[in-house]
């Protein structure tokens, strides 16, 4: 009775053993399989149009979002001078730094040669990429990447902003990009995410 006992024991933590192995072969092919990614974004907080004065960026919420639902690791691109407080002084700087064709420098970097999948995150400021983000794009190197843009706005979308990232980002593969509304981010968080989620499934990375 006592063999017949052991065996069964036996067999029974050989069985287990043989599931949890599996188990783990599974989860370890699952995370090898998901492309690391990134979230890297320029955003500004202070005050915004619609707004007033906010302490967390439109562009920067979005970007949370994202990393929240990809895992994704995060990169905020900020300048070493900091733009006006002001709404209206802000963009008058912007714009003065698109019509030069400007380069802020900004503080840090990452390696995104490190990623396979980068989400790059901005503002559009005057039907463009505030400056800053050009600063960043120019110092790696893109090829065979996959880009997914996205951008907070008002009133004008992406403006042509993803085919500017594909001429920037030689060798890349930019996908679809995500446009919202700055205001909808600060005063509906709720309808912003949903519009995250549905961009994410469709991308499907």
């Amino acid at each position: 009775m006592k063999q017949i006992l052991l065996v069964l024991i036996l067999s029974f933590a050989s069985a287990t053993g043989t599931a949890q192995n599996s188990n783990d072969k599974t989860n370890m092919e699952s995370m090898e399989s998901k492309k690391r990614s990134l979230v890297a974004f320029f955003s500004r907080a202070d005050e915004n149009y619609g707004v007033g004065y906010i302490e967390k960026g439109n562009t920067h919420i979005v970007a949370e979002m994202i990393a929240a639902e990809t895992g994704a690791d995060m990169f905020h691109i900020e300048t070493q001078k900091p733009y006006p407080a002001n709404y209206s002084q802000c963009i008058e700087v912007a714009r003065n730094e698109k019509a030069s064709n400007a380069r802020p420098a900004i503080k840090g970097d990452i390696r995104v040669e490190d990623y396979e999948v980068i989400y790059l995150g901005y503002p559009n400021w005057w039907g463009e990429m505030p400056m800053a983000v050009y600063t960043f794009i120019e110092r790696h190197d893109w090829h065979g990447k996959t880009i997914v843009p996205f951008c907070t706005h008002e009133g004008s979308g992406l403006s042509g902003t993803e085919r500017r990232i594909r001429s920037a980002c030689e060798g890349a593969n930019v996908l679809e990009g995500l446009a919202i509304r700055g205001t909808i981010v600060q005063t509906e968080p709720a309808t912003a995410r949903k519009a995250v989620d549905s961009w994410l499934e469709k991308l499907d990375l």
